[in-house]
């Protein structure tokens, strides 16, 4: 990789390698174009693989190498084994798909751990959009209008984090993520996402 490359690893990307350990196994669901793959097998030497449903970033992701399965998060992860990877990770889909409980669920299940990041829904600016220009808001993390987005569910970091209490996951660590750098006061005002290593309790 090239240090070019380095210098451009987006600011969740480069979290996300700080979080996992070298030479650990790694499912990503939601792959996309295999970036994040791509990064963990060259820079921490990960036994990678993933899951996705478009068959262009299927493609993208063969031609770089990468072991990737055509999926549905939706349908269940049923064909792997409780504590198969040592990471299962939902980078930035979480609000795309139609149940994120079971994503969630079955992330834990397959995963010793799982990495979650999504959109802050909370943050300042879509508030502003909602209280004040009565509209649906369209920012740096939410960038759609409302008639042509993905996403299908709207989370703030305070329900994420309610979410977990309530379904018995521990969170063993968190980042706050603004446009350039870390939000280290008021995250879920502040905020444009948020990273979460979590488990299921034992």
């Amino acid at each position: 990789m090239s240090n070019n490359d380095i210098k451009n690893i987006r600011l969740d990307h480069s979290v996300i390698l700080d979080w996992v350990e070298e030479g650990s196994t790694v499912l990503e669901l939601g792959c996309g174009g295999g970036d994040l793959m791509y990064l963990l097998s060259q820079r921490k030497k990960a036994n990678v693989s993933g899951l996705e449903i478009d068959e262009t970033s299927i493609f993208t992701c063969v031609s770089r190498g990468l072991s990737v399965s055509h999926q549905d998060i939706d349908e269940g992860l049923s064909e792997y084994a409780d504590r198969a990877f040592d990471y299962v990770i939902i980078n930035q889909c979480l609000q795309e798909v139609r149940k994120p409980h079971v994503a969630l669920s079955e992330a834990v299940r397959v995963g010793k751990k799982a990495i979650v990041g999504f959109p802050n829904f909370a943050h300042y600016q879509t508030r502003i959009q909602l209280a004040f220009k009565g509209v649906a808001p369209v920012t740096p993390s939410l960038p759609y209008e409302w008639y042509d987005t993905p996403n299908l569910h709207f989370l703030s970091i305070k329900d994420f984090t309610g979410y977990c209490s309530k379904n018995n996951f521990s969170i063993e660590k968190r980042a706050f993520l603004g446009k350039t750098k870390l939000v280290h006061f008021w995250p879920n005002l502040l905020a444009d996402s948020a990273l979460f290593k979590i488990s299921r309790k034992i």
